[in-house]
């Protein structure tokens, strides 16, 4: 039973989607005033490159109609197709993620608790019916990827019809680039220091009830198009200093690197990436508009 979680949560979660989907505050589930029909989209030029950049949920229900024609448009136009991660690697992620995913021996993830989130934890696995025992072998990050997973799977979110799974599946012929490894993916948790990692745990223990609340009013946001609203409601309550820098600047920065590079060479690209990475403060378009570049939201 392990190793089937750590297999799913690995199909994924390595993108930090679910990790960027805590409980809501109340002012977040509010009406609110959209700014059209249909996810954000994005562009970027030059004299001869086109960039779109295009936010995605990582999971979603089957049966969703997001796919418009601005992002057909744009999707049949570019000939090359940019993912956070290889998803023709999948299988090799959950190897790879089980691997480096076991505690020292004689440790137990529960034997690291103290009393208190002990009990609020062992009632969480209770609540989604996973036996308390189940996680005892791994580190606090995998427990955290799996307890943000099972009640959306258990509410019919199916990983299959994630984003980037659909997006995969139309652009078969296209070339396709990842920015960044499996490996890279996996250190963002794997080395985090205990501490935070217990920490991002108990936050996940403490909202798990609205887990799958908390994603339908951002799935609500996202298809309506009103990004800064989605933005808000992934990031805000990432207030974890360490987490807010290592799980969105610092990588944000870096996929602004790889775009200036892009940039240098002619083709049409699309960029899909979990939609946090590109709304807020310190999002990707605000680092390219530090930089120079001027990036335009494709009109409905």
């Amino acid at each position: 039973m392990l190793r089937s979680l750590i297999k799913t949560a690995s199909a994924l979660a390595l993108s930090a989607g679910v990790l960027s989907a805590p409980a809501l505050a109340e002012d977040h589930a509010e009406d609110h005033k959209s700014e059209g029909t249909g996810p954000a989209l994005w562009q970027l030029s030059d004299d001869d490159t086109t960039i779109y950049l295009f936010g995605t949920i990582h999971i979603l229900p089957e049966g969703e109609t997001w796919y418009d024609d601005r992002i057909s448009s744009a999707f049949d136009a570019s000939e090359e197709l940019v993912f956070e991660v290889d998803m023709d690697d999948m299988e090799s992620a959950g190897v790879e993620m089980a691997a480096r995913a076991a505690l020292p021996e004689g440790q137990t993830l529960r034997s690291l608790m103290n009393e208190e989130d002990l009990a609020q934890y062992e009632a969480a696995l209770q609540g989604i019916g996973i036996p308390a025992e189940a996680l005892d072998p791994v580190e606090p990050w995998v427990a955290t990827i799996t307890l943000g997973m099972v009640p959306l799977l258990q509410a019919g979110y199916q990983p299959d019809q994630g984003v980037e799974m659909v997006l995969r599946e139309r652009g078969e012929d296209k070339t396709r680039t990842a920015l960044e490894t499996m490996d890279e993916q996996i250190s963002l948790f794997d080395t985090l220091l205990m501490d935070a990692q217990l920490a991002m745990l108990d936050a996940t223990v403490e909202g798990i009830d609205d887990v799958v609340t908390s994603i339908e009013t951002m799935k609500a946001e996202w298809l309506g198009g009103d990004a800064e609203e989605l933005g808000a409601l992934m990031n805000d309550e990432l207030d974890n200093p360490e987490l807010y820098q290592r799980l969105l600047l610092d990588r944000n920065r870096n996929w602004v690197d790889w775009i200036e590079t892009r940039l240098e060479q002619p083709g049409t690209v699309f960029i899909a990436v979990g939609a946090g990475h590109l709304a807020g403060t310190g999002s990707v378009q605000d680092i390219l508009a530090e930089r120079g570049y001027s990036v335009e939201r494709v009109a409905h």
